[in-house]
């Protein structure tokens, strides 16, 4: 599996908090990209987002889109920072005490199947408390995320993205 392209202030080692998740999904992933760009989504299957805003009504995420959500209770304004078709999505978030970066990793594997790497990590003193008094929270939550992209994908009711092959 490739893995992801740490910028270096967000390398794990230098990190308070870094997590990872996997899963493999039964699904092409133009399927799984479609479901992750339509960030304004994300609240119908993983209930852990909220709030989703970006800069025009009905876009997808796109490369360097700013866009503003919430998760775990947190307002974030966040970038996306890598954006390679069907393969490669991260975006950074900051808010008041947290400084963190989100990557996807999207890999076909047999005939109709994805393995998804999801990783993520945080610096700031709320990254620190989090992992203090929540300990596996993030970890837990972003399961959940893949289980509820997993699903998603899986349903058979998602639009490829226009232009898809």
């Amino acid at each position: 599996m490739a893995e992801v392209r740490w910028p270096p202030r967000f390398e794990p080692a230098r990190a308070k908090v870094f997590v990872s998740n996997r899963i493999t999904i039964r699904a092409e992933p133009q399927i799984v990209w479609a479901c992750l760009v339509r960030a304004r989504k994300w609240p119908e299957w993983y209930s852990n987002s909220a709030n989703v805003e970006l800069p025009n009504p009905g876009l997808d995420l796109a490369p360097g889109m700013r866009f503003q959500w919430q998760t775990f209770g947190v307002n974030l304004v966040s970038t996306v920072r890598e954006f390679e078709l069907y393969s490669r999505l991260a975006w950074d978030a900051r808010a008041t005490g947290i400084e963190a970066y989100h990557a996807w990793v999207i890999e076909k594997r047999g005939e109709g199947e994805t393995l998804v790497l999801t990783e993520e990590t945080q610096n700031g003193w709320l990254a620190r408390l989090g992992r203090i008094l929540m300990p596996g929270r993030m970890h837990r939550q972003h399961q959940i995320w893949l289980e509820g992209l997993r699903d998603k994908a899986e349903s058979g009711s998602v639009d490829r993205i226009p232009g898809a092959s």
